[in-house]
């Protein structure tokens, strides 16, 4: 049972950002102070990465643990109300998100995927944001 009207429960749900999260301006700041330029959302690629580095052939998508369903994380569950809903949704949302991956793959794109739950660690993500972006493997 949800504690709070479906009407409300609605307006909630709506002001969710998809793009400019908190998760994704931390991202974005520590990639700039490195030194390293992007462009955002990219319609023209599979999934629109949050972050692409053209020059690099490398993208960085933003994922929120919830909505992406993390593998692992406690921020990944599934709510008990309403649960059928929700698991055909968030698993809707991993199809996509294994789709886009694949294609972009195919067209030869590095990927790094940045979990909402890592952004508390901003020193360890500085680093593997670092070494994603430094490293030259293809």
């Amino acid at each position: 049972m949800d504690i709070v009207s479906p009407e409300k429960r609605s307006r909630m749900m709506a002001g969710i950002r998809a793009k400019n999260t908190k998760p994704e301006l931390v991202v974005r700041k520590l990639v700039h102070g490195m030194g390293f330029r992007y462009h955002l959302h990219r319609k023209d690629l599979p999934g629109s990465p949050d972050l692409v580095f053209p020059r690099l052939k490398k993208v960085i998508f933003v994922h929120g643990c919830f909505w992406h369903r993390h593998p692992g994380c406690r921020f990944a569950y599934t709510p008990k109300s309403n649960a059928r809903f929700w698991l055909d949704k968030l698993e809707g949302n991993t199809r996509r998100d294994a789709l886009a991956l694949k294609a972009l793959d195919d067209l030869g794109w590095e990927i790094l995927i940045v979990w909402e739950c890592e952004i508390s660690d901003q020193s360890a993500l500085a680093l593997k944001l670092k070494s994603f972006l430094s490293s030259t493997l293809r």
